[in-house]
């Protein structure tokens, strides 16, 4: 399903959707890029995941339609290679709270913050 409205809020960073089910959210430039369906967040299997740092200011660069069924969107951080079918852009509006929370609680887990930096680094 596509979404009725899609409007990129480019001073705010924020990606505004809403679906035709009523589904409609608010999602950050950031949340988008630690959850990008790409091989490089997701890996290439259940536990390759790798865990995204330091994307707390990223903004986002361009964005554009791919097909009838995606987004693509190109980060600051050079990210681009991720499509955002509507399908899953759908699930990250519904289901936005408890993606963030659970990003937070990889990045506690981690000993690492929003920032990049790493709380419970050692020094060498």
């Amino acid at each position: 399903m596509s979404p009725k409205k899609i409007h990129f809020h480019k001073k705010s960073q924020q990606l505004e959707l809403a679906f035709a089910d009523g589904v409609t959210n608010q999602l950050s430039a950031e949340f988008l890029r630690v959850h990008s369906p790409s091989a490089e967040v997701r890996g290439h299997g259940k536990g390759q995941e790798t865990l995204q740092v330091g994307k707390q200011d990223v903004q986002i660069l361009n964005m554009e339609a791919t097909g009838n069924y995606a987004l693509k969107i190109v980060f600051s951080d050079g990210h681009d290679s991720a499509l955002f079918d509507w399908t899953y852009l759908h699930k990250l509006c519904a289901e936005k709270d408890q993606y963030w929370q659970a990003y937070l609680d990889k990045l506690e887990e981690a000993g690492a913050n929003r920032g990049g930096s790493f709380i419970n680094a050692k020094p060498v």
